[in-house]
């Protein structure tokens, strides 16, 4: 367990990331909307990565959890599809983007569709960044440090994370996020070397694992491998991805820092998931498994060392709190009461996100609270939130395969409702465990916003030649 100095280094670091967060907090730059929500459009590469490689991470007790479980396909859930859409998102969307010069995605919508369909936009953009997953594994920290009720935990660790951006906006979230990208990757390197040398190497790991543990599917099937892959398509609407493109200081920094944070996100999943089979080949019996990257510290690690680990840990998930928290506000603050209540003076930008910050610690705090499971709240919401704005937000950004505003609102109210529908089958229809025709939501999901894409181009294009 922790000792004196491993509580005294995660103090330190605590107040130190709160002093970075703050520090900016005050400046008359920040009165002005573009430096609070973007910081000034001025984000360099080495910043650029660090920031988009932090909070792209901050699942990591849900990873820990899924690797334990299933072993080296945490890579294929939780890397290869996203290393993927992210490939596709630097080369074929991320300058289009910088040039943009925007806040959000819903005013992207809104700049090419219409006021409705960047409402409707702006409402599953929210859905998808609140931060209640985070909030949870955060939330499961604390109360593992200090045995406080997971409830009270949830909402300290939450509210804490919040403060900075609060008062410092989007420059706080990347000061403190660059700190944070040298403590997450040293605290599992630290790790990591400590197991192979008291337990051993790969051989070790083959012998004390379950073989469904280097079978690439983890004994879970390809079609759940396959969802995936389908759900990692979010990337494509990934709100941070946007923001820092929107936040960069020229188009070649987005796409450079896209593809270099891969890389670190690739060196990153090895560090994990071979920490999760550890955990599993050495604590073969934890009755939770999200805390099995806890657990396995403990067991490890010396007292300094185990504190820097859990400092690295809590950075990891603090980074992505911090990110979500500001992502959500601003499209509660600037993409609805901003442009519902003022519309006009850009100045009050600032002041409606704050509100947004704190509906959004709200919902994030109510829903950690509830969720029963990292990898289900990440599921759940990436299921509704993905077939409502892949298409048309990806569509937006190509004149040649725009489509009509209508159809746009349709394709969002559609797709996220027949994934909500479907999602419910599991629950309300009596003697199913599974969903129906045991077709994950997000799949039919998709294919009713897909039905409806190719309804409306064969449409304008039959009105298109009859004029």
């Amino acid at each position: 367990m922790l000792q004196v100095i491993d509580k005294v280094i995660i103090i330190i670091y605590i107040i130190f990331v709160f002093y970075i967060g703050v520090r900016h907090a005050g400046k008359k730059d920040h009165q002005n909307a573009a430096h609070f929500l973007l910081g000034g459009r001025r984000l360099t590469l080495p910043a650029f990565v660090a920031t988009l490689v932090t909070t792209w991470y901050g699942g990591i007790l849900g990873v820990g959890e899924f690797s334990y479980r299933y072993g080296i396909s945490n890579w294929l859930v939780f890397g290869v599809p996203y290393y993927f859409s992210a490939v596709i998102f630097a080369l074929f969307i991320a300058k289009k983007a910088q040039r943009q010069s925007l806040y959000t995605i819903p005013q992207q919508l809104d700049r090419i569709y219409g006021r409705t369909p960047s409402l409707l936009g702006a409402f599953f953009v929210f859905i998808y960044t609140t931060p209640a997953a985070y909030i949870l594994m955060l939330g499961i920290l604390l109360q593992f440090f200090f045995n406080w009720p997971l409830w009270l935990s949830i909402i300290i660790g939450a509210l804490f994370s919040m403060i900075y951006v609060y008062t410092g906006g989007f420059r706080s979230v990347v000061k403190t996020d660059i700190l944070q990208f040298v403590l997450m990757f040293f605290g599992f390197l630290i790790i990591l070397l400590f197991c192979v040398i008291k337990y051993g190497g790969f051989h070790y790991l083959k012998e004390s694992l379950p073989t469904q543990h280097f079978i690439w599917h983890g004994g879970q099937g390809a079609g759940y491998i396959i969802m995936w892959f389908f759900i990692a398509l979010s990337t494509l609407t990934e709100p941070a991805f946007y923001q820092r493109c929107f936040a960069a200081k020229d188009e070649s920094t987005v796409r450079k820092g896209i593809l270099v944070s891969i890389l670190f996100w690739i060196c990153f999943d090895f560090l994990t998931t071979f920490t999760g089979l550890y955990a599993r080949a050495t604590l073969p019996d934890l009755a939770n498994p999200v805390t099995s990257y806890l657990d396995l510290a403990n067991n490890v690690l010396p007292p300094v060392l185990l504190g820097l680990f859990f400092t690295g840990l809590i950075a990891t998930i603090m980074s992505t709190v911090d990110s979500y928290s500001l992502l959500a506000a601003m499209t509660i603050g600037r993409d609805y009461l901003w442009r519902l209540l003022d519309n006009k003076d850009e100045s009050r930008i600032q002041f409606y996100t704050r509100i947004g910050l704190l509906i959004s610690a709200f919902a994030g705090i109510l829903i950690a609270i509830f969720g029963q499971s990292v990898v289900t709240i990440w599921k759940e919401l990436g299921s509704i939130s993905t077939p409502a704005l892949l298409i048309p937000v990806i569509s937006s950004f190509s004149r040649r395969w725009r489509m009509r505003s209508r159809y746009v609102s349709l394709t969002i109210v559609a797709g996220a409702l027949v994934s909500f529908l479907w999602s419910l089958t599991k629950v309300v229809l009596p003697g199913r465990e599974g969903y129906l025709f045991n077709l994950e939501p997000i799949y039919p999901g998709l294919l009713v916003t897909f039905i409806i894409y190719i309804t409306d181009r064969l449409t304008f294009t039959a009105v298109k030649k009859k004029d």
